[in-house]
């Protein structure tokens, strides 16, 4: 969040690299994932507000936190007590809201990176957005459920085919099979994947959509690698590195 320091997604804002001074800041996972999903219906019609819920697997946490899941799920099998050392608490067939430090207002400090990282990325620093952040049992790829509030009516139509044609994002529905994007899908995938795509009932200015993407790779290794592919593209080097948080 340093003000000189660029906060790059190549998909959103490629631009805003030109403006490093030897650093470039690679975004949170749970961040970029919605950010390419949503950043190509926000240059349609910018978006008023955001709600967001997060569920996100055990790669988040590292290769040591997935091997604990397997090994929790394996004890629990046999009938015996899951133990929790990487996490705080087993999660294995179970749930609990991200693990990471809460500010006085009771968000956490994953709920607050999206927040407060998807502003400066989109350029609006007033750009309404609340998120609910949750680890769940599933070993790679997060999942999101977002809420978007536009000005004006965004019709269903138009923005399925927004999503169809933008950068970085894939299609997936299938309404008569009740088939949208799935983790297990997501995994080793670059792109991320986008479907669900519906009116919400409740507000004639809502869309609701579900995404799943890679955070090892979109969340993290590949934009870090697409940050320094448009650096050499574009004539950018000066001593650059992208940092991972």
């Amino acid at each position: 969040m340093e003000p000189n320091v660029p906060l790059v997604i190549p998909e959103v804002n490629p631009q805003a690299a030109a403006a490093h001074q030897g650093i470039i800041a690679n975004p949170n996972c749970t961040t970029i994932l919605m950010a390419v999903a949503v950043f190509p219906l926000h240059q349609v019609q910018p978006i008023q507000r955001i709600v967001a819920a997060t569920y996100q697997s055990a790669s988040g946490a590292g290769a040591r936190a997935m091997e604990e899941v397997k090994v929790q799920a394996q004890a629990i099998l046999q009938g015996q007590e899951p133990v929790a050392e990487i996490f705080p608490y087993p999660l294995a067939f179970n749930l609990f809201p991200h693990n990471s430090k809460l500010n006085e207002q009771g968000y956490c400090e994953e709920e607050m990176k999206m927040v407060n990282e998807t502003r400066k990325i989109f350029g609006t620093l007033d750009l309404r957005i609340t998120a609910t952040c949750v680890r769940v049992p599933i070993l790679r790829a997060h999942s999101e459920a977002i809420n978007l509030e536009f000005e004006y009516p965004f019709s269903v139509a138009q923005a399925r085919e927004v999503i169809r044609n933008a950068p970085g994002v894939r299609l997936v529905e299938d309404w008569s099979a009740n088939y949208f994007p799935m983790p297990i899908e997501a995994s080793g995938q670059d792109d991320v994947l986008v479907g669900r795509i519906r009116q919400d009932i409740s507000n004639p200015r809502g869309l609701e959509l579900w995404l799943c993407g890679d955070q090892v790779r979109k969340g993290a290794a590949l934009n870090a690698i697409q940050i320094a592919e448009l650096l050499v593209k574009k004539n950018l080097l000066k001593p650059a590195v992208a940092l991972t948080n």
